[in-house]
């Protein structure tokens, strides 16, 4: 069994097997695989319950006993993924690293994500036993086989981590720190091209003590997480291995709870990589990827291997994995701390929120109104001009334009618009034109009309907008369409649903700060509420969600999951069903993460056959100069691709006509456009 750090509690979740005896158990092996077929069960059930350490032992005894190798013969009685298991199990861990390794850079090709896997997330120590281990098994050397395999700035990294000397003094100079910030800034976002060289030095060497610091900073300098740039200045595999590096940096079990997620969601299985991670941190830190996995993907990594997987190779990963966490809506008590301490660092962190559209510069309303007037004038329509002037200028500039067209040529610009474009590039279009408080007051007008009602709209802007914005929705609903916003939802819906709506048009949010001991009445006035009293837990639920300051219910939803171990939105997708958790569940998501909810509203409606249009729309609209930019960012984090990428696939499908195709300029304006934060003018020069 790996020994902990001093100090450190043991995080693995196999154990010495008490009693242990070599002999024994070499006999109990050789009997399972005597005569015809063998013994798989029993087989699993030994290797499963015993330490790395043990193996070796069972290993050398099975060689005095019998003359005869226990690998060897256990890849000639077992097959396909539960062989590669069990005797990934049967090699000292370096061994096992240096095979993994050794296959990925074999034959045609190049595992290059089994490479970034093993060689961004060990320690030093575990790189010196893995370059061991390598020349003692396959007489080569690792570093001049991977440098035979790889190229360029990916190999240059590669080769960096090789070595194994990152610092490891926790002592860290706040100098340092500030300079490594600037070098980082200046190599990238600064620099025409990027000074790679930079990143790989700092990266490949400081202390991961130290590097946490720089990530802290490099935000609140930037007003951007290293991550961002990363993806903005570097490419291909190396830019996926030094992401891999800031993750490992940041949380190394959150990194794993990461790669066996993605091994096993969609169809198929990545088992490799799911073979790989359960062996080689069973005896590191399997309990803390249990923790993080269970936290971040609201289900157990027991289930969920439980349901991928089958057979053998099912019973013993899940004896590897060590238990199930899965109780809905439930944490063990230390991924409970897990989460505390999550929202913890969510209270001290403070991303500036950013759109992508901006107003322009040397702006021109004269030239924006006669070249619009030209792109709809005689035949046929110039969509193009229409859609590059329309999706580059702020909504303020928009207004300006309008008033100008209508000054020039005595017409309603919206009316021309509306008769020069049609279908869902209409919608985007006129979209954009309109103030955003008249946008939002047309789709919740749009979302009562007609036979049904669209709840999920009604819901993602009434739970979405600041009471500033809410009081402006009302007034332009009142204008627009001669009626009350209240009166509207009363007459559309019913029941908890409407007073929750209803309690959100009001725009009475309070808004100041925190109360830490009105947060900890609160947390218990709804853990006081006995489960299954469905209505006196919806008027509970609704008094706090619908009234409360957004960093008064964050530090709420802390200290719920003190006083009960669950995590609130969990308790509300067990204990409600309907309109009325998905509106809950909106307040909740949007006050711990607004930018993440609409990512995920994004990448729904994008999902699947068929793109809904309405959605894509309405969210591009009115998170544009919001925070759409933010929004990208939690997008390519949860979902492995841009939000560009992803409307770039959808345009593929809908065609060169179709509204993805338009919709990506809102995201290339971010691409175009530069920002250069004041806290960062010290620098260097503007972009």
């Amino acid at each position: 069994m790996a020994k902990p750090a001093q100090g450190t509690r043991y995080r693995g979740s196999i154990h010495d097997h008490p009693d242990f005896d070599p002999g024994q158990d070499a006999e109990a092996l050789y009997n399972a695989m005597k005569g015809i077929g063998s013994d798989k069960e029993a087989i699993l059930e030994l290797i499963t319950s015993r330490s790395n350490r043990q193996r070796q032992e069972i290993c050398q005894s099975y060689k005095s006993l019998y003359g005869k190798d226990l690998i060897a013969d256990l890849k000639y009685e077992l097959t396909g993924k539960f062989e590669r298991l069990i005797v990934g199990l049967m090699r000292p861990l370096a061994y096992c690293d240096a095979k993994e390794i050794k296959d990925a850079i074999s034959g045609i090709g190049t595992d290059e994500k089994c490479l970034i896997e093993i060689l961004a997330s060990r320690t030093n120590q575990q790189i010196h036993q893995l370059v061991a281990a390598y020349k003692d098994a396959y007489e080569r050397d690792l570093e001049s086989d991977i440098i035979g395999d790889t190229s360029g700035h990916f190999q240059k990294m590669l080769v960096v981590l090789l070595q194994g000397t990152r610092e490891e003094d926790d002592v860290v100079s706040e100098d340092l720190v500030q300079q490594d910030v600037q070098d980082l800034y200046e190599a990238g976002e600064l620099k025409w091209g990027t000074d790679e060289a930079q990143f790989i030095y700092i990266l490949g060497n400081r202390s991961k003590q130290h590097l946490r610091l720089v990530f802290d900073e490099y935000l609140k300098t930037t007003g951007k997480p290293i991550e961002a740039s990363i993806r903005g200045e570097l490419s291909g595999d190396f830019e996926k291995l030094m992401l891999a590096v800031v993750k490992c940096v940041r949380s190394t079990p959150e990194y794993f709870a990461e790669r066996l997620f993605k091994a096993m969601k969609g169809l198929g299985t990545r088992d490799n990589t799911l073979i790989r991670i359960m062996v080689t941190r069973s005896e590191l830190d399997m309990l803390d990827i249990r923790e993080i996995f269970r936290t971040k993907y609201e289900k157990s990594l027991y289930s969920m291997i439980k349901n991928d997987t089958s057979g053998e190779y099912k019973k013993a990963l899940l004896r590897l994995c060590g238990g199930d966490d899965d109780a809905a809506g439930q944490f063990f008590p230390e991924a409970a701390q897990v989460a505390y301490q999550m929202w913890e660092l969510s209270a001290v962190a403070r991303v500036e929120m950013k759109g992508t559209v901006r107003p322009a510069n040397d702006f021109n309303p004269d030239a924006d109104a006669k070249a619009l007037r030209k792109a709809m004038k005689g035949l046929g329509t110039d969509e193009n001009t229409i859609i590059d002037i329309i999706t580059h200028r702020s909504n303020a500039q928009r207004q300006q334009i309008r008033q100008t067209f209508k000054s020039h040529f005595g017409r309603d610009l919206m009316a021309d618009l509306k008769s020069e474009v049609s279908g869902d590039l209409a919608r985007l279009i006129l979209g954009l034109m309109m103030p955003p408080a008249h946008y939002d007051a047309k789709q919740l007008k749009k979302a009562m009309e007609g036979a049904g009602t669209d709840e999920k709209a009604l819901i993602e802007i009434l739970a979405t907008r600041t009471n500033a914005e809410i009081h402006a929705i009302n007034e332009a609903y009142k204008e627009d369409y001669h009626k009350s916003l209240e009166d509207a939802l009363s007459s559309d819906t019913s029941g908890h649903f409407k007073r929750i709506l209803i309690s959100l048009a009001t725009g009475n949010r309070e808004e100041g700060g925190e109360d830490r001991d009105q947060a900890r009445e609160d947390a218990q006035e709804i853990a006081d509420t006995p489960s299954g009293d469905k209505t006196s837990l919806e008027t509970r639920f609704m008094t706090i969600l619908c009234t409360r300051s957004y960093p008064h219910l964050r530090r709420v939803f802390q200290e719920f999951i003190k006083k009960t171990n669950y995590d609130v939105e969990h308790v509300i997708k067990k204990e409600m069903s309907g309109d009325v958790r998905d509106a809950f569940v909106a307040i909740v998501q949007s006050v711990k993460n607004k930018p993440l909810f609409f990512a995920d509203k994004l990448y729904k409606s994008m999902k699947g056959a068929g793109t809904d249009e309405k959605t894509l729309t309405r969210v591009m609209v009115s998170r544009s100069e919001a925070d759409l930019f933010n929004i990208q960012q939690e997008f390519i984090e949860k979902y492995d691709k841009s939000l560009h990428q992803a409307i770039e696939v959808r345009e593929a499908g809908a065609g060169a006509g179709g509204l993805p195709c338009r919709m990506a300029h809102l995201c290339r304006a971010t691409r175009c456009a530069s920002f250069v934060p004041k806290q960062i003018q010290g620098l260097g020069p503007g972009l």
